[in-house]
């Protein structure tokens, strides 16, 4: 808080008429900080709401559709970020990118966390899910950092976070926790509070847009193609999906690479992945079942292409469909 007070940069704050309409501003109060909450409706029926891409109105933070009372407003700030109703989710907008997606902040953050909290052990661990970009490996190898990667939920960090072997949890979904300055526990829950201060912090402190510093990491180590897609599924081909083995799956390539691991188990913690991972030199994809809606979600990335993104995607379907048809 310090270093973003006496940055006297200009930050812009969405809460989407959460929890966050009543905390922000006394936040800004206690701490001296230039900020604006652009948005203090509040409103149950969330009508003050744009819509998604499908019509539907939901708080999806890494969602250009659901952002754009924030996006048009992001050269009247150094750094905006909106929170989910809950505020346990985060979404940030810069004035040089836009909406960064994500995996894309996740990178920046855990890039610039490793080299900014000197008291954390050097130790501790990188706690990702399994569908989350690969570009924070590469970023947590070259920073000789662990990474412990688990399955989808942040259940999987709460003992980590706990007792410090953990010093940060990160999902693809926009959901983050990280260790205190001193690396003693912060909240073993996602709090979308900090990643968003967090990204106040490292636009005062480095003096960038985050949105550059995550080009900068792409020249680097290399740039990710990543993508989700939906499809609608039964409630048996839930469970089909859900109990994937490696045997089950019959192609040795994936987008014309050799396929070099099948995943059921997330290597991390052991615990089961829900579905399968199937990953090559340079790319990867996931499929699972959703916990809570009759859909599977197929997860995809690629360190080539979005051509070879589309091609592991299809071919990703491809690999579900003999599954529902065994």
């Amino acid at each position: 808080m310090d270093i973003i007070r006496q940055s006297k940069i200009k930050i812009g704050v969405d809460p989407l008429g959460g929890a966050g309409v009543h905390y922000w501003e006394p936040i800004a109060e206690k701490y001296q900080l230039d900020l604006t909450v652009v948005n203090k409706i509040v409103d149950p029926t969330f009508s003050f709401m744009t819509v998604d891409w499908d019509g539907q109105i939901r708080m999806d933070l890494s969602s250009a559709w659901a952002m754009q009372r924030l996006i048009p407003m992001k050269d009247n700030f150094d750094i905006s970020f909106a929170c989910d109703t809950d505020h346990d989710r985060h979404g940030i907008v810069t004035k040089g990118a836009g909406l960064l997606t994500p995996n894309h902040y996740l990178s920046v953050a855990v890039f610039y966390l490793l080299q900014n909290r000197p008291q954390w052990a050097t130790t501790t661990a990188i706690g990702k899910t399994v569908v989350t970009t690969q570009l924070i490996d590469r970023i947590a190898a070259k920073l000789n950092r662990k990474i412990v990667d688990v399955p989808v939920g942040f259940k999987w960090f709460v003992d980590g976070l706990l007792n410090g072997s953990l010093c940060f949890g990160g999902e693809e979904s926009a959901g983050a926790s990280f260790s205190r300055m001193d690396g003693t526990v912060w909240t073993t829950d996602k709090d979308g509070f900090i990643p968003a201060l967090l990204s106040a912090e490292v636009t005062a402190k480095t003096g960038r847009d985050p949105g550059k510093i995550y080009s900068d990491l792409t020249k680097k180590y290399g740039e990710p193609f990543y993508d989700r897609i939906e499809a609608k599924a039964t409630p048996e081909q839930k469970e089909k999906l859900k109990n994937l083995s490696a045997s089950q799956i019959k192609h040795d390539e994936l987008a014309r690479e050799k396929i070099t691991d099948i995943l059921t188990k997330a290597p991390g913690n052991s615990a089961s992945l829900g579905g399968v991972k199937v990953i090559t030199a340079n790319g990867w994809m996931a499929v699972r079942p959703s916990g809570t809606e009759d859909i599977y979600k197929i997860y995809a990335e690629s360190f080539v292409s979005e051509d070879q993104l589309k091609k592991i995607i299809d071919e990703g379907q491809e690999i579900v469909h003999h599954a529902l048809q065994a």
